[in-house]
């Protein structure tokens, strides 16, 4: 044989193999076509429903959310005035408060520095001469002891016990 024959034979039997390979490479391509057809069938029957159904879902749901966004927005801004509202009444109120506590401590303190005076007055006008005139009346009281006492033991009579005169007791 010579060497083109072999050459021919084995040309012949590679374009072959070759046309096997394709075939094998047509027939794995349809197989995976079909199933790829019959998962996008599948998906359109079963997906794209549900998808519909989202979407005409968010289109009900897209004006109720606007309206919660809208109110949401308004009580804010109303919570907001309150806030400020109420900020201002407290920092008044405190305000007035601090100034009758300041009030209330002047009025204390006069009364108080009044309160002393008077009683610095009272013991100068009252206490003083009381103690002066109930030592003078001690004085009195004991010298006419003494007076009457000494007579007394002259006759011989017992001497009577001296009482006590409350000195300081009538002011306290």
């Amino acid at each position: 044989m010579d060497k083109i024959t072999v050459f021919i034979a084995l040309t012949g039997i590679a374009v072959l193999l070759q046309a096997g390979v394709l075939v094998a490479i047509y027939m794995a391509m349809r197989k995976s076509s079909a199933r790829i057809e019959a998962i996008a069938t599948e998906i359109k029957t079963k997906v794209l429903p549900t998808v519909e159904q989202a979407q005409a879902l968010l289109t009900d749901v897209r004006p109720k959310i606007q309206v919660i966004a809208d109110n949401l927005q308004e009580s804010t801004t109303v919570m907001r005035t309150q806030v400020q509202r109420i900020d201002a009444t407290v920092n008044d109120v405190v305000d007035r408060a601090r100034l009758q506590v300041i009030r209330a401590d002047e009025l204390l303190s006069r009364t108080l520095d009044r309160v002393e005076q008077t009683s610095d007055m009272v013991h100068k006008t009252v206490i003083s001469p009381v103690r002066q005139l109930s030592g003078l009346m001690q004085g009195i009281t004991v010298g006419l002891e003494f007076l009457f006492g000494s007579r007394g033991r002259r006759n011989g009579g017992s001497r009577e016990e001296r009482r006590p005169v409350p000195q300081d007791e009538m002011f306290i």
